[in-house]
């Protein structure tokens, strides 16, 4: 015999209820018509994932059990199906007691009308942008399930997403005479985080001899993407399902349940290249967060320098052209091949395009500081001056027409505060503040040679890329003129910042003691510009925003 089950890898919105609630319904009725008997959601599918400070409401938690129950309800005249949804829940919020004692993370079994099962998550992330502990409780009993009609029946062993990274509750739900084991997930991507999703799925497979299903959820919230890429193993480690990665799919999974193994089977999505990977987390990030938001769109400040270009084709590939507004500010010191190419690109994209001198401001700022800055030769105030000009007429921008300010800082700059407070720095999102300088350089060249989203191809003019970076603030100004060059510097950046490595240590790999320590010192220091900073895409293991975590206010030099 035969059971379809369906992996349901939705985008959800945190807090709707009831749009999710009825995105999960109308995904399962679907399903259903398909010959789907089992739907499997992804983790915390009622109320989107993170939920964050909602999750300590008594309200929040109310609200999600009556989503479950509306779920239940609304799929009650279909016979044999069974649908498997996450949601918060609190011990004593079913019967709207004052005092919630407990709270979980927990999956909910749903079937005709009923919830037969609900699971509590056993293991609770606490690293990287995972902050459960702060919110649930851990549970300690395994789930096992009966889905299917009669003569197919299956039992199914219900983890969430952490759960399969540790060897007992996948043992567990074997022991309690599970057939196959169902993970749903909500697990945020970094670079390289699919494959490594696979590898340990295999060790539990490997570990119980059972096949898994693991369902994702996909979709951008906040600074964390979601890739989808949910996948079926057969109990001897073959991928027998892999749904697409950054889009929607319900996916349809044939598992045969006759005699003593089980087996499925479904189309499965090919590899996909690092670098297209990255790029769909980048457009996915920005389109999530403009749309969801509701925003009408978008503008930023674009500037002929290599990293305003690469946000300019991200933003149009992720909500289009007519969407994105582009807007050249060209000052004193603006060479320019600076502004040709920057109209160049605004030309190639389509984008709505504007040039707004900051000279005049620029002098006025200049006169009306002149008797206090007298003999005193010009510095990074001056360059600063330039750059909150440019932050400021966005600004008046976004809130005269209502888009948002995209800001171009990469994470590089991030790292040693080469960014400036309410300047460059000014804005709702931002986008690459994750990527390093050698990965906005990589994926700019690959974007020139791919074009993913059929909006334009080659949209980044080769000089652009080329030329010597340079912010352009004062006469002739070089960004290695006072960095190291940046394999150095963001080599630098990856082992100290992301693997906390020593300074010693740096040094011991090879680097120069004077790049390291100035590097160092200055990611040290500039914790206070990045606590101000806006919200942005991560798209590696630790980024600037909820993986880092430092006091302002610090003497340790290590």
């Amino acid at each position: 015999m035969t059971l379809t089950l369906c992996i349901a890898q939705l985008n959800f919105l945190v807090g709707d209820l009831a749009g999710n609630a009825q995105k999960i319904i109308q995904a399962s009725r679907e399903a259903y018509a398909n010959g789907a008997r089992l739907v499997l959601t992804p983790e915390l599918s009622i109320c989107g994932y993170a939920a964050e400070d909602l999750f300590l409401r008594p309200a929040f938690i109310h609200a999600c059990d009556d989503a479950v129950e509306t779920v239940a309800a609304s799929l009650a005249d279909l016979k044999d199906l069974t649908v498997v949804v996450g949601h918060p829940t609190g011990g004593d919020s079913r019967t709207r007691s004052v005092a919630v004692q407990k709270r979980f993370n927990a999956a909910s079994v749903l079937c005709e009308g009923r919830v037969i099962a609900t699971y509590a998550k056993r293991e609770l992330p606490n690293y990287q942008v995972f902050d459960e502990r702060r919110y649930f409780t851990p549970g300690h009993q395994a789930c096992v399930f009966e889905a299917g009609p009669a003569g197919a029946k299956l039992k199914v062993g219900l983890l969430i997403c952490e759960d399969a990274w540790f060897e007992a509750p996948a043992a567990d739900a074997k022991t309690a005479g599970a057939q196959l084991l169902a993970v749903i997930n909500a697990s945020p991507f970094h670079i390289g985080k699919g494959s490594e999703r696979e590898v340990t799925m295999r060790q539990r497979v490997a570990a119980t001899g059972l096949p898994l299903v693991y369902a994702h959820l996909v979709g951008g919230q906040d600074e964390v993407v979601f890739e989808g890429r949910s996948f079926a193993l057969n109990a001897n480690g073959e991928l027998a399902a892999r749904a697409p990665s950054f889009e929607e799919n319900c996916a349809l999974v044939r598992v045969n349940t006759a005699g003593a193994a089980i087996k499925m089977e479904a189309p499965i999505a090919p590899e996909r290249a690092p670098e297209q990977d990255l790029w769909d987390a980048l457009v996915l990030g920005v389109r999530d967060y403009v749309g969801k938001n509701r925003f009408p769109g978008v503008l930023l400040g674009l500037s002929g320098g290599i990293d305003s270009a690469l946000v300019l084709a991200i933003a149009v590939d992720a909500l289009g052209a007519d969407k994105v507004r582009a807007v050249m500010m060209p000052s004193p010191y603006t060479a320019d091949i600076s502004w040709i190419d920057a109209r160049e690109m605004a030309q190639r994209m389509g984008v709505r395009y504007d040039e707004i001198s900051i000279a005049p401001q620029f002098e006025a700022f200049k006169a009306a500081l002149a008797t206090e800055f007298s003999g005193l030769p010009e510095d990074t105030t001056e360059e600063n001056i330039q750059a909150r000009i440019r932050g400021t007429l966005l600004m008046a921008l976004s809130n005269k027409f209502g888009s948002m300010v995209l800001t171009t800082g990469n994470k590089s700059e991030m790292a040693t505060g080469y960014c400036t407070l309410y300047g460059d720095m000014a804005g709702g999102f931002a986008v690459i503040k994750d990527l390093a300088k050698t990965l906005v350089f990589k994926m700019s060249h690959w974007r020139n040679a791919h074009d993913p989203y059929g909006t334009c191809a080659n949209p980044i003019p080769e000089r652009i890329i080329t030329r010597p970076p340079s912010a352009e603030l004062r006469p002739d100004q070089r960004d290695q003129d006072s960095l190291p060059p940046y394999e150095v510097l963001d080599a630098i950046i990856d082992r100290y910042m992301e693997n906390d490595q020593s300074i010693e240590s740096i040094i011991a790999d090879g680097f120069a003691r004077a790049d390291v320590e100035k590097v160092t010192r200055l990611i040290q220091i500039n914790e206070y510009k990045r606590r101000q900073a806006p919200v942005g895409i991560r798209v590696t293991h630790r980024s600037f925003g909820k993986d880092w975590r430092y006091p302002i206010t610090n003497r340790f030099r290590a």
